[in-house]
């Protein structure tokens, strides 16, 4: 049933079949993704190995209301802007921006992931954004995590995302890197409205570490590399 399913989706989905059967020159690369990423003008700006997770993952989930796609490349230091905002629809690339992780995921880099309770580390994969709320941290938005085991404790955890004085690029003039999180993807603080309005309510975010561990366990990727 699953895979009948797949079938009826890579006929209709309305991202220019982003899933086309062949390769791109025979790299390896789908034809309907490569196009797509050349397309929205993401060469030498986004990963594309990230890139194609995250849009494997996208054509995948339900439950999205928007056809906006964040990506966070954790494969990056945070002295460097790794957090994008796409909309897959108009094949735009909406945000680029800093992006904080968790304090003990690691220094200028995160390499270190977790889903437990007090463990301060970004957890990777699949999240859907839902709605915004005023709290400690000021305007922020709730993640709901959609992997068993590698980020569904997002919301006992009380992993959001918010602004941050700590994420705000001046801070790795004096630091050397960004200010770390508890866990959050904390972004500065002149942006964050702007990106967590954009996104909230039923986007789909990505958060991407080139993690062999991260890919064994989920159940959300597996299934795309049979596409």
């Amino acid at each position: 049933m699953q895979r009948y399913f797949f079938l009826l989706l890579l006929i209709f989905i309305p991202t220019n079949h982003l899933f086309v059967k062949g390769t791109e020159h025979d790299t390896g690369i789908p034809v309907g993704i490569y196009k797509l990423y050349n397309e929205i003008g993401l060469s030498k700006i986004v990963n594309y190995d990230a890139f194609e997770q995250a849009i494997a993952g996208y054509s995948k989930i339900e439950g999205r209301k928007k056809d906006i796609l964040t990506l966070i490349d954790f494969t990056k230091p945070s002295t460097e802007k790794r957090l994008y905002v796409v909309d897959i629809k108009n094949k735009k690339l909406l945000f680029v921006s800093h992006v904080s992780h968790g304090r003990n995921s690691g220094n200028n880099y995160a390499t270190s992931f977790s889903n437990k309770n007090g463990s301060y580390k970004s957890s990777l994969g699949f999240y859907l954004t839902e709605n915004t709320y005023q709290g400690k941290n000021g305007y922020s938005l709730i993640l709901n995590g959609l992997e068993k085991n590698i980020n569904d404790k997002a919301r006992e955890r009380a992993i959001v995302m918010h602004g941050a004085p700590y994420a705000n690029p001046s801070v790795i003039k004096s630091a050397g890197r960004l200010g770390r999180s508890l866990g959050c993807p904390a972004l500065p603080e002149a942006i964050s409205k702007s990106i967590i309005d954009t996104i909230k309510g039923g986007s789909l975010l990505y958060i991407y570490a080139n993690n062999i561990d991260y890919l064994a366990q989920s159940s959300i990727l597996p299934d795309s590399e049979t596409i």
